[in-house]
């Protein structure tokens, strides 16, 4: 009798251990984007109005900035986490409270052409939020480095 109730209570207990870490693979499977009280239909996704900006020719030195108009057109509400671009000459600056479905938001882009070679040169702002895929390709700003005459 004891050897059942041993049998039974390791049965339990493995069956237990294993629904847990399927639940953790499934997490990770979504790229742990979901948080509390989100399932993957209910995720916010972010749309740029415009998703590129040209700044035209600016001259070397000059510091440039440009607001980007996004809207949340999903169903969750957007939450967005970090942004940045491939170098320290942009930064970008984004809302760090939650944009609710349907709502909008704006990030600004402040590029620094100091120190930037002449000619055509084009930055893109990657973004991370609680959205699916987790990292999303952002909006890009372009602009024609000239040299001071």
């Amino acid at each position: 009798m004891k050897k059942l109730v041993y049998i039974l209570a390791l049965g339990i207990l493995t069956a237990s251990c294993n629904n847990g870490s399927q639940e953790k693979a499934a997490g990770a499977e979504n790229g742990a984007a979901l948080t509390s009280g989100e399932s993957k239909g209910e995720l916010p996704q972010i749309t740029f109005e415009n998703g590129v900006h040209d700044f035209g020719k600016i001259v070397e030195g000059e510091v440039v900035e440009y607001s980007f108009k996004f809207t949340n057109t999903g169903k969750g509400s957007l939450l967005i986490r970090n942004a940045a671009a491939t170098c320290g000459c942009t930064i970008p600056e984004w809302p760090k409270e939650p944009i609710k479905p349907g709502e909008s938001g704006y990030m600004k882009v402040v590029f620094n052409s100091k120190g930037k070679p002449e000619g055509f040169t084009e930055k893109e702002i990657t973004i991370e939020a609680n959205t699916d895929p987790v990292v999303v390709k952002g909006p890009k700003i372009q602009c024609t480095i000239v040299k001071k005459a």
